[in-house]
């Protein structure tokens, strides 16, 4: 029995030991499984162990498979051709930002994007649209596109971040106008544009992007090599740029 619960304790210490249980009779394998499951509760520590190690090893092939997918559409992903590239367009790291403008989390991201990129100076900031709550949330970014398509970059980035900034109420028609008139942008030729060949593929290609890349909800950002789904705060972006640049 003694060499059973060693044997226990030395599988627990090295999980990828090779060991044979078909070899054992019947009675074997049930006095076995008896010294295990003794050795466990015994030593539930062990288990804390197994679990922890478990975890970062699912993290860690997590990883390194998100960062082959990032490879992989890496075109797509940095240098599309139609979507806003702000910051630093000379900067060193790029972060890429999936949001919808009706999404409670991306609204908390903003402030925290917004200071990584100034407080940085060397990122390089794109936006992909990626409508995903229902038809206000497309009708948001269908107006966004239309006005970069209208009125550039500027306007672009004026109502984008307007719509977490100022923007309140349901997306219709009459408040995307009145949106656009407060920021002192023409509505007409921006509404004008909103459901235009263009502006569909450009959200339909990012859709199609975000399926490849496994993304799911946003906000969700690559950064560098690296994917995040889901909200970090500023500490967190700031950590993973850094380890970007190490």
């Amino acid at each position: 029995m003694k060499r059973l619960a060693f044997a226990c304790a030395l599988l627990a210490a090295q999980p990828a030991l090779a060991f044979d249980i078909s070899a054992m009779s019947d009675a074997e394998r049930e006095a076995f499984g008896a010294e295990v499951r003794s050795y466990l509760l015994a030593n539930p520590e062990v288990l804390v162990e197994v679990i922890n190690e478990l975890e970062q090893r699912n993290a860690q092939a997590q990883a390194e498979g998100d960062k082959a997918l990032v490879a992989a559409n890496a075109d797509d992903i940095f240098n599309d051709g139609y979507s806003f590239v702000g910051g630093n367009p000379e900067g060193d790291i790029t972060v890429v930002e999936f949001l919808d403008y009706r999404c409670g989390y991306c609204r908390k991201a903003h402030g925290a994007v917004a200071e990584l990129i100034a407080s940085d100076g060397n990122i390089r900031f794109i936006i992909k649209e990626f409508p995903i709550l229902g038809e206000q949330s497309t009708l948001a970014s269908r107006f966004a596109i239309a006005a970069r398509l209208v009125a550039g970059d500027e306007a672009y980035a004026k109502i984008s971040a307007g719509f977490y900034e100022s923007f309140r109420g349901d997306v219709t028609e009459a408040s995307l106008r009145s949106f656009a008139d407060d920021l002192g942008l023409d509505s007409d030729s921006i509404v004008a544009r909103m459901n235009d060949a263009e502006v569909t593929k450009i959200i339909e290609d990012n859709h199609l992007l975000a399926q490849r890349l496994q993304i799911a909800g946003t906000p969700s950002f690559v950064i560098g090599d690296q994917l995040l789904r889901g909200y970090a705060p500023l500490e967190a972006m700031q950590g993973i740029v850094s380890e970007e640049r190490g």
